[in-house]
């Protein structure tokens, strides 16, 4: 398999042989002609399914192109593509051959998060803008470097934290600004599931509809286990960055942007894997806590444990001098200091903690949010630059949790300060040839 700097070399190459196949309609479709922006899905087993439907439910667009490593979600994601946009998807197993498409203005990454940072990155040397899920990079060096490259090749990065679209988040945001609860000082999210045991896995042959090499891309190669494929690498430090990432992305970037703040001065994790014991690497349970000069904001997780809070699985609350708003994807309630609700407003749609391939109006408006910017420069809501400090800071409760101290940083950029061993885990090791270079 080539590596990702001979691929590099030769990306141009073969571009024509992708159009066999497409006629006068097909090529009708493309932005140049009329406006329409084509879009190339990658990861297809969970989230794509929502990019799928949340692209469809948008104007003048298409998906030209789909990918995975797994053939059954391949084939399965390109039939659904088809009946949804009467156009059959050319289907690839290697995403890099697609980037050479003239045919594609974007690509929407859904992939496992070793190769977030890796897609994105080699999608914007392409010439694509880019649509990547949270956390959009396995470490914060990589969060870093898909920054520096946004800035170098010009292309709009959407980070798929789709709640900075939301209409009730983004009124609820105004309202605190305008001082609705004084002083906002402390922000609080949590995340609530009942995971269950993923065992001590088995060495076995790898399934013949999976390119398990390809899967691996960028990682250093391990051998193919029977609980790692397609869900549970989330719980291997290997590829994986656990729940923090997973869920915590949406909860802090939320209290970052309600209380206007950036890189905390110090960073505190304590947890455990306590519930079962099998090969999951990362803690089931853990509250972490970030500590700025006149404010504060603690993150939650109980994954194994369903016990929510304010009867909510997931959600957030913002403290002020003045009164608390109670905020999630069903909508929010502003209560003063003795508890009272002041005022309620709900979504017109609410999703759950079990919501990976939901569609919801909020994931439609990112995707619109995107298009709107590629047309007519509408500002991004969530652009790479703005939103990785909620990644790396979620990345270093991680790190402080590993090392299992405290960590102390930079405020202006999120360094860690002092500390040799945690500044180890800053970046990660890749399989030779496959090292991210901007």
């Amino acid at each position: 398999m080539k590596s990702r700097r001979e691929f590099l070399k030769n990306i141009a190459l073969g571009s024509a042989g992708l159009a066999v196949g497409w006629n006068a309609k097909s090529y009708a479709r493309i932005i140049g002609s009329n406006e329409r922006v084509n879009f190339a899905v990658i990861g297809l087993h969970g989230r794509g399914n929502a990019h799928l439907e949340c692209i469809a439910q948008n104007k003048d667009t298409m998906i030209t192109h789909v990918c995975d490593v797994d053939r059954r979600e391949l084939d399965k994601f390109a039939a659904a593509a088809e009946k949804r946009f009467g156009q059959a998807p050319v289907k690839e197993k290697d995403f890099r051959k697609m980037l050479a498409s003239k045919d594609v203005d974007v690509i929407t990454i859904a992939a496992p998060e070793h190769w977030q940072a890796s897609m994105a990155i080699m999608g914007l040397q392409a010439g694509k803008h880019v649509y990547v899920e949270k956390p959009s990079s396995h470490d914060p060096h990589e969060g870093e470097l898909l920054v520096e490259a946004q800035r170098k090749y010009g292309k709009f990065v959407q980070l798929g934290n789709q709640q900075r679209s939301s209409e009730h988040t983004i009124e609820i945001m105004e309202q605190i600004k305008k001082g609705v609860i004084g002083r906002p000082y402390y922000g609080k999210g949590w995340y609530i599931n009942t995971r269950k045991s993923i065992g001590v896995g088995k060495e076995v042959p790898v399934p013949e509809y999976l390119d398990w090499e390809l899967w691996q891309g960028p990682a250093p190669r391990r051998t193919y286990k029977d609980n790692i494929h397609p869900y549970n690498w989330h719980w291997f430090w290997h590829w994986g960055t656990g729940e923090t990432l997973n869920n915590g992305t949406h909860a802090v970037d939320l209290c970052r942007w309600a209380l206007g703040l950036g890189y905390p001065n110090s960073i505190a994790a304590s947890g455990g894997r306590y519930h079962y014991k099998d090969d999951w690497e990362f803690y089931d349970t853990l509250v972490t806590s970030y500590q700025y000069d006149d404010a504060m904001i603690t993150w939650e997780c109980l994954s194994c444990q369903g016990k929510s809070h304010h009867g909510r699985d997931r959600g957030v609350t913002i403290h002020g001098t003045e009164g608390t708003v109670l905020l999630d994807r069903g909508g929010y309630q502003i209560f003063d200091l003795n508890d009272k609700v002041l005022k309620e407003q709900k979504a017109s749609k609410s999703s759950s903690t079990q919501d990976l391939r939901s569609i919801d109006t909020m994931t439609t408006r990112h995707f619109q949010n995107l298009i709107d910017a590629i047309r007519t420069g509408e500002k991004l809501r969530s652009p790479v630059a703005d939103i990785n400090p909620s990644v790396a800071v979620l990345q270093l409760s991680n790190i402080a949790w590993k090392v299992n101290r405290i960590l102390h940083l930079d405020k202006s950029n999120g360094h860690i300060l002092g500390d040799d061993k945690a500044n180890e885990l800053w970046r990660r090791e890749y399989e030779k040839g496959w090292e991210l270079k901007v």
